[in-house]
Order: structure tokens, then sequence, then C-alpha cells
């Protein structure tokens, strides 16, 4: 079995308190975005009791035993003792660090194919809290359609958002931004404009009301973040923004962008209308 998790960009993300637990509360707005990873599962013989993971593509940071399709195996098994034994292959496209959830889509989307696979007739809300376990991301992947995200971003709410008349340009400047240095930087505050209103309002609007809480003390961190987003405003975006944590910034154009040369080392992906 063959499947391709996807990226997802956060429209605004605040983080609004922090919880008992040691977690965050915030408000996002999920978005899903066709750059994809492949993610491929075979069953193994009976007389294999463990996972075997290969990896292809962009460099993963731990070890393969960390791996976070590994765990959503691991984490299924401890409730279903039948559950097989699989070869699991990954082909990384989507960067590492980079605020697009690519690891968080790898185990939700891991989740979904040994519940498929392995008939474990697990609801969609089974799934969801499988993926809380892995990780505060990977709920939204379990949906993937727009939603706004709150609690921790497990608690989603559908949403009609529906961008597909834009282009979408995202660019990935080679950064690794270290979520839980970016999460010590914050000064949580009140957002001075309600994220699930704001998003409602035309898109040549969002520029003065929708911001990342994380953007401003990551690009001071890193320039070259606000030197992309500064690029795309000056060739025409309509909007551009850090995604989660960083590094990644994305615009949306309403038309086709032509946008100047990019160092190598960075991933630029423009996304035509209609595939966004």
């Amino acid at each position: 079995m063959v499947t391709f998790p996807n990226c997802k960009i956060n429209i605004g993300l605040h983080i609004i308190g922090k919880r008992g637990d040691g977690f965050h509360n915030l408000e996002t707005v999920f978005y899903p975005l066709p750059l994809y990873d492949c993610l491929e599962i075979i069953t193994l013989p009976n007389n294999e009791k463990w996972p075997v993971l290969t990896m292809s593509g962009l460099s993963i940071d731990g070890t393969a035993a960390n791996n976070i399709c590994l765990k959503a195996w691991q984490l299924l098994k401890s409730d279903f003792t039948q559950l097989p034994a699989v070869a699991i292959h990954l082909h990384k496209a989507i960067p590492m660090g980079a605020g697009l959830g690519g690891g968080s889509a790898d185990g939700a989307f891991m989740l979904k194919m040994l519940n498929e696979k392995c008939n474990l007739q697990l609801s969609e809300q089974q799934l969801i809290q499988y993926a809380l376990q892995l990780g505060s991301d990977c709920p939204f992947f379990i949906i993937n359609t727009p939603c706004f995200g709150s609690g921790r971003g497990e608690v989603l709410q559908p949403i009609h958002l529906n961008l597909s008349a834009y282009y979408f340009v995202i660019i990935n400047p080679a950064i690794h931004v270290n979520t839980g240095w970016a999460f010590q930087q914050l000064q949580i505050q009140t957002p001075a404009y309600p994220l699930l209103e704001a998003i409602q309002h035309p898109v040549d609007t969002w520029k003065a009301s929708i911001v990342n809480d994380f953007e401003k003390v990551v690009a001071t961190q890193y320039p070259a973040i606000a030197q992309v987003k500064e690029t795309l405003y000056r060739h025409g975006a309509v909007y551009a923004s850090m995604t989660g944590s960083g590094s990644t910034i994305f615009g949306l154009f309403a038309g086709k962008p032509s946008l100047p040369a990019f160092p190598d080392e960075y991933v630029v992906k423009v996304i035509p209308p209609n595939e966004g």
C-alpha cells in the first residue's frame, strides 16, 4: 500500500497561554497543500515480529528507531496485538523543521494506512486520539481539510476556506528551527484580531490582521526569513507569512508570480491555482 502524506501551512498562529500539562493553548488555521512525501507499507511474514524502516530523499534528524512512522505502528500494536509487522519505506520531500508538518503528516498517514490495511475499523475520532499521542499537529492530517485549530491544535473545526484561485509560493530557506527554542522566545499576549473572524475576510485584508506569533522572534534570529517574506511582497504577494514555528514562508498571488532567483539550497515550490 502506498500513500502520499501532504504538507500543511498555518494561516495565522497565536499562542494564547501555557497549559498545566506543559503544552500551550493556541489558535491557528490549518490549510493542506500538495507538497508530498511518499509512504509505503508491505506486510511481513508472520514470523517477523518487528517492523523494518528504510528511508530516502531528504535527510531526517534522529535515528530510524525514533521515526514517527515506527512510533505509529508501536502505538497501534499496544492495543491491537494482531497487528502484523510491516516493511516501511519513507521517501522525504517535505523539508524537516520547516513548519510544514511533514513528520506529523507521516505519522498520521501511517495510522490511517494501518487502519485500512489491517481492517482495524477505527473511526475518525479514534484515529485523532491516537494521532494526538504522536504530536499536536498530527490530528489535523487525519481530517486533512481546512480547519480552525485550538487547544494544543487537536480541537479541530472544519471551515469553508477555498484558496484554489491563488498561486501559492512556498519557500524554505534551508533553516531548521527548533520548536522548543521558538516557544521559549515567545511573550504570550492576547491576539489583536480574533483569527476565526479575520480568516473570513478577503485575503487582501489579511496582511493587517493575521499574524504568526513566532515570526517576529524567529526572523530576528534568522534574517533570511524576513528577507524572503519581503521579497514575496515586493513581487506581488497578496499575503505572505511564516508557517508554524518556521522556517518556511508562503505567499499567495492573484496572478502567476515572477520571482527572482533564490540560493540553490532553498526549496522553492510554486503551486498553481486549483491545486492548492
